[in-house]
């Protein structure tokens, strides 16, 4: 079926769907109204500027909206499938507002047949839904979460910036209206308290209620607005939430008042209305301003990527977006352009700035048939490239999406908290019912203080304080808000961590394992001595050919050896087979039909082929045997990674135990850890061995960090508890890792044993802050000794203290 353009949007969907207005196509009824408005008002130039660019149609919610996220096109622009055969899609759900929220949402969707895993990140309100396309639809899951009062749309960086701005600006505007009205009712409070003390006629003190009746009004009906729509949507789903505790506190106490200021005896308290809605809304706008600062990392990266790019056909150069560019395309880049997705270089050559995928800050020179990186910066000449990656598939896009992953996962600690959270409400409104009976019914019997006022008032007072005071959030936010501001500390030093829950992984490790080859050492060996026992050039030939079959460090060096010292020809190999942790075996035929077997490898490659030579040494070895015979030996030397010492050190003083595991020689990698102070260490590894030998460490119940080079390491990276590859492939590295090491570097990856423990430090601290707060100001205000203002205050002083704790995770 044939896709089209809706004219408005610029978004591609079936023909069949779209709503047809003469020549023009719209997705919706949205997209036709906004078209034919802008029209209308002689702003239709928008589109000239808009170009190639799409934009997100206006909220709509009848069928046609719906059935859009059904369509194939829709799918294949944000829908992936997983490696089990589901269907994946990151959502920006709209309006929530608290941790109660995300708990809703989260619960409504698991009980939604078909619905596989749902998770949302609090601080983003990002969330990854993963369903059953046989069981459901995607429209179905978009309307289930509209029936709860949100509304849902696929995740795009800069759509979801503008709807947080737009979220952070009714905030602002409602806070405003309760900050006004709640001063302004302080005022009259001002002169209530002092007619209290010197007296004042009942006509007056009813003139202050209904003033403070006037005021207070908007700032709950309007101001606390949210809190009310939560509270009548968790109802609905059989869910008491914070929204709930906020809205029947303030609801309760206005009701009271209002009997009041019709001419009950007592004191009204329009005063602790306003103020309960006006403190928890500055300290819910307070966590929005410390959310964004705690995610600005995530933007820089993001904005590092031109819009647009030039691409060459039948030799036109055409700008268009990222998005629409294809796998064959050809692109052109100028210096001081950003490459905007992975390709190959097919004209000219040009150094490139590639600080932003691995930190090093030395410009690489790239020519004719080397890999381009997305994000990385020309910083010379012009180049063209042809497309290999797609721009959602290419590596820049995938390491923001990889980060933006990490924050919609949660710790282990996080599902405690959650578990600890779940019958807060129903706890906190028993716990009132009960302060409301034992004041009201025997607090004259236990000697309780009523300060002149009557029983049911104090009584009704201290009840709602105990509503008020208890904060579910702070407990909710303790771990999204730390693992947000680590994770994003962590991006900055070119770690990124594929889930947060590797976070409180790498804290809690106590076993770390290397490999050496790459890891701990340079993986650029050298050849230090040589040893040619037959010259015949064609032999060396032969030799010089097999190296350049194999990409493994050892290879290299002995190809790089020869390179530099003979005049060689590549001779095509047959049957060539990889040997694991000993080396390479392939066959030749010459002109005259004789065939060679050639083998090029370690000690162990000779001994199981029962070929006898003496080889003494402690460094590295590459032999060289053509038909049973040796034709040449090397020794190679590979040089100890800088801050390898210190990192060792590091995991030491931390009681964290250290074990080398390699495929080369007892003599290589004695004289390895000799140099490291690693005591234990395992030579001569397959890379099944490797597998096993972690495998046996979980099973005594250690917590196993894996360290490789993500490639021949990867069965053993697989089997770890944390797995952390090291390699300048970020493709390949993000594959078969849980932690992405952009750099390489020993330095970072120190660092991110130091961030992971803070933060997982800090975690804890939030979570002992959240609940001593609970248990210690709860029973404060079931003693009468909180009214609501300071409760409410103290409410949403709890939930910043969370966040401002949060932030000192940087301050190191």
């Amino acid at each position: 079926m044939s896709k089209v353009k809706c004219n408005h949007c610029h978004l591609s969907f079936d023909d069949d769907i779209m709503i047809k207005e003469g020549e023009l196509n719209f997705c919706c009824k949205g997209c036709q109204g906004v078209y034919h408005l802008l029209k209308d008002d002689g702003l239709d130039s928008f589109y000239d500027k808009l170009g190639n660019k799409t934009i997100t149609p206006p909220l709509k919610t009848d069928n046609d909206d719906l059935e859009k996220f059904n369509t194939a096109s829709f799918e294949s622009s944000y829908v992936r499938v997983t490696p089990e055969g589901f269907k994946q899609i990151n959502l920006i759900i709209e309006g929530i507002h608290c941790a109660a929220c995300v708990w809703l949402n989260e619960k409504i969707l698991f009980e939604t047949q078909g619905i596989i895993e749902a998770n949302i990140n609090f601080t983003t309100n990002k969330a990854v839904i993963t369903w059953d396309s046989d069981d459901i639809k995607l429209s179905d899951i978009i309307l289930r979460i509209r029936s709860i009062g949100y509304n849902a749309y696929a995740y795009d960086s800069s759509v979801a910036d503008k709807k947080a701005t737009q979220a952070k600006r009714d905030y602002f505007i409602k806070m405003m209206v309760a900050v006004v009205g709640s001063m302004n009712i302080m005022m009259l409070g001002v002169a209530k308290y002092t007619g209290f003390f010197t007296g004042m006629s009942e006509e007056v003190k009813w003139m202050v209620h209904l003033g403070e009746f006037l005021l207070s009004t908007p700032v709950l009906f309007y101001s606390g607005w949210i809190f009310f729509k939560g509270a009548y949507f968790g109802l609905r789903n059989r869910v008491l939430n914070m929204d709930f505790l906020v809205a029947s506190g303030a609801t309760l106490t206005y009701i009271y008042s209002l009997f009041i200021l019709f001419g009950a005896k007592g004191e009204s308290y329009f005063d602790s209305v306003a103020m309960i809605i006006t403190f928890v809304l500055v300290g819910k706008y307070l966590e929005v301003i410390g959310k964004k600062s705690a995610v600005d990392t995530l933007d820089k990266i993001k904005s590092t990527l031109p819009l647009e790019a030039v691409v060459i056909k039948d030799g036109i150069r055409d700008t268009i977006s990222l998005n629409s560019i294809n796998i064959g395309d050809t692109v052109e880049i100028k210096a001081g352009d950003k490459v905007p997705v992975d390709g190959i270089i097919t004209k000219g050559s040009a150094s490139f700035d590639e600080s932003s995928l691995t930190g090093e800050s030395i410009p690489m020179y790239k020519k004719q048939g080397d890999l381009l990186y997305s994000g990385t910066i020309n910083t010379d000449s012009v180049v063209e490239f042809e497309v290999r990656k797609d721009f959602k598939n290419s590596t820049f896009s995938s390491i923001v999406t990889l980060l933006e992953d990490s924050l919609s996962s949660k710790p282990k600690i996080q599902s405690k908290a959650n578990e600890v959270s779940k019958g807060f409400t129903v706890s906190i409104l028993t716990l009132s019912l009960l302060t409301f009976l034992v004041w009201y019914f025997f607090g004259v019997d236990l000697g309780f203080d009523y300060e002149g006022t009557n029983h049911f008032e104090k009584s009704f007072i201290v009840a709602i304080s105990v509503i008020v005071i208890a904060c579910p959030c702070a407990l909710a936010l303790a771990t999204p808000m730390a693992s947000l501001i680590g994770i994003s500390l962590l991006a900055k030093k070119g770690l990124l961590f594929k889930e947060a829950k590797f976070i409180e992984s790498l804290a809690l490790t106590n076993t770390v394992v290397f490999d050496k080859t790459g890891t701990l050492t340079k993986g650029k060996l050298k050849v230090v001595n040589s040893n040619i026992l037959d010259d015949d050039i064609s032999k060396l030939n032969l030799l010089y050919s097999l190296v350049s079959s194999s990409k493994h460090p050892v290879s290299n060096a002995v190809k790089k050896y020869l390179f530099e010292t003979y005049d060689l020809q590549y001779q095509n190999l047959e049957e060539i087979k990889s040997i694991d942790a000993k080396g390479l075996s392939a066959k030749y035929k010459n002109t005259q039909d004789e065939e060679f077997i050639l083998l090029g490898g370690n000690e162990e490659l000779i001994k199981s082929n029962n070929i006898k030579y003496e080889f003494k040494t402690n460094k590295t070895v590459y032999i060289f045997v053509i038909n049973e015979k040796v034709i040449a030996t090397f020794e190679l030397e590979d040089e100890i990674k800088d801050k390898a010492i210190e990192l060792i050190s590091y995991l030491k003083e931390n009681n964290i135990e250290t074990v080398m595991l390699t495929g080369d020689n007892e003599n290589v990698a004695k004289s390895v850890c000799e140099k490291l102070s690693i005591s234990k260490f395992y030579a001569r590894q397959t890379p099944v061995q490797k597998a096993d030998y972690i495998k046996s460490l979980r099973q005594e119940g250690k917590t196993v960090v894996m360290v490789g080079d993500g490639v021949n390491d990867s069965v053993a990276l697989s089997n770890a508890d944390v797995a952390i590859a090291m390699g300048n492939s970020a493709d390949i590295t993000m594959q078969v890792s849980d932690i992405v090491l952009l750099n390489s570097s020993l330095s970072s990856l120190k660092k991110s044993f130091e961030i992971s423990k803070r933060t997982y430090k800090f975690i804890k601290q939030n979570l002992a802050i959240s609940l001593v707060y609970n248990i210690v100001t709860i029973p404060f205000a079931m003693f009468g000794y909180v009214i609501p203002l300071v409760a409410a205050l103290s409410m949403s002083l709890s939930s910043l203290l969370v966040v401002v704790n949060s932030l000192r995770i940087k301050m190191k």
